[in-house]
């Protein structure tokens, strides 16, 4: 018998291979008795309320508290958004692949039934992974917030021009800087924007920030590693022309001024990931990143 008897389905539909893949999950869940739950604004998408009258339709929040796993349709960003979403109620998430990268999706199209029977037979390994607070003070008060499963990035908006800003950890004055920006970014966001501005590739089970500044104004400015549980503090400067931003997992903006802290913190709810059996860190990482195979004969 599977524990996941009340099973949520969220996904950005917006290609019809994304919505073929879920109606093959809706007719899989279905042929096997189990309830399953359809966020509201990819229900509109596949015209669910008409299609499949049994399923039921809920908002996020009710998916949240409804559902005891949640199957996530899309690519990365699909995952990050709904982790984003769903954290706060602590229902596993499990990703089918139909976007481009796929770092959090495991599950490919072509193995959909096949991949989905197994975890819902108990046949599946779990991780934990966290995501950061992020929350921006200005004169005192807090004027926005957000979380990020992936990275916080503090970047110039829309103009081409170089940041001032300094940083601090745990209240130590680490450094100032010129730079394009900051990006904070936790093990999970490691292979994602942080890579492609030098940073190191974390293990999704270190308990560890890392800190990436992008295109510094000096050489011997470089990513820098911290333990997990640090308050990471950037202090705009004064001095910009441009409009900073600050933006969580790319998804989320919202503009910050000179004087303005941009203070990022683990976030003490975690996400538990579900992967197939096979799911192998290093391997996503060969395969993803195009690293090479072995190179000794094996037999």
């Amino acid at each position: 018998m599977t524990q996941f008897a009340n099973v949520g389905l969220i996904g950005r539909l917006d290609n019809e291979r994304a919505k073929y893949s879920v109606d093959r999950l809706i007719d899989f869940l279905t042929s096997r008795h189990l309830n399953v739950v359809i966020e509201a604004r990819s229900a509109e998408i596949i015209d669910a309320a008409k299609r499949y009258p049994n399923i039921t339709i809920a908002t996020m929040d009710k998916l949240g508290t409804g559902c005891d796993l949640a199957i996530v349709i899309g690519g990365d960003g699909s995952l990050l958004s709904g982790a984003r979403d769903l954290v706060q109620y602590n229902v596993p998430l499990l990703g089918v692949n139909r976007g481009r990268l796929g770092f959090l999706t495991d599950i490919v199209p072509e193995d959909i039934e096949q991949k989905v029977a197994e975890v819902l037979a108990g046949e599946f390994s779990s991780e934990s992974r966290f995501l950061l607070d992020m929350s921006v003070e200005r004169n005192g008060e807090i004027i926005c917030t957000g979380d990020a499963l992936n990275d916080v990035v503090l970047h110039p908006g829309e103009f081409i021009r170089m940041l001032e800003f300094e940083l601090y950890v745990d209240d130590h004055f680490v450094t100032s800087q010129r730079s394009d920006g900051m990006i904070v970014s936790t093990p999970t966001g490691s292979t994602a924007y942080a890579l492609s501005g030098g940073g190191p590739i974390m293990h999704p089970k270190l308990d560890a920030l890392v800190l990436v500044p992008m295109n510094p104004h000096t050489l011997s400015s470089r990513p820098m590693v911290v333990a997990g549980d640090s308050v990471v503090r950037i202090l705009v400067g004064d001095g910009n022309s441009a409009v900073p931003q600050v933006t969580c997992d790319g998804q989320t903006h919202d503009s910050v001024r000179g004087g303005d802290q941009i203070i990022i913190r683990k976030k003490p709810q975690r996400l538990q990931l579900i992967h197939p059996l096979n799911h192998n860190f290093y391997e996503r990482c060969r395969s993803k990143l195009g690293w090479g195979g072995h190179l000794l004969d094996k037999s």
